[in-house]
């Protein structure tokens, strides 16, 4: 039995439909990307995010610490999340030409230390922005 990849997108777009702040991410990173189009720094990308998600209502704390917990003890290993958004979604910010299983890697280690259930990993360094993004649920 093949895989539909019609089937998969139309449940993919059904689910992003049902979170409500998922959407409005998105919407916001295609907005932004419209502004600024493929080519700078992931910083700037972040700034402008941060910018258009507060504006859409939302709560965004950016550079977010990762508490690493090893046999009880905390380390301070010097990891930060991109957005943590209204305490529900981690996202992580690439431009980058291609994204690889590490990126992917990063995310749910953020998301399973933070504790959060849902995650985007969005690529700026595509020509059309709905080819970076990436959303994943544990």
């Amino acid at each position: 039995m093949g895989w539909d990849k019609k089937a998969t997108l139309a449940l993919v777009d059904a689910e992003i439909e049902r979170d409500p702040i998922t959407q409005q991410i998105i919407g916001g990173a295609i907005d932004v990307h419209r502004a600024l189009g493929p080519g700078l720094l992931e910083s700037v990308y972040e700034q402008c995010m941060a910018v258009e998600l507060s504006q859409r209502g939302l709560t965004v704390q950016r550079q977010v610490a990762v508490p690493i917990m090893y046999k009880g003890v905390r380390v301070d290993a010097g990891y930060k999340i991109d957005m943590v958004i209204n305490d529900t979604v981690v996202v992580e910010l690439k431009a980058v030409e291609t994204v690889l299983p590490v990126h992917e890697a990063q995310l749910l280690s953020y998301m399973r230390l933070l504790g959060v259930r849902v995650g985007l990993l969005l690529n700026f360094h595509v020509p059309l922005m709905k080819n970076g993004i990436f959303r994943r649920v544990i």
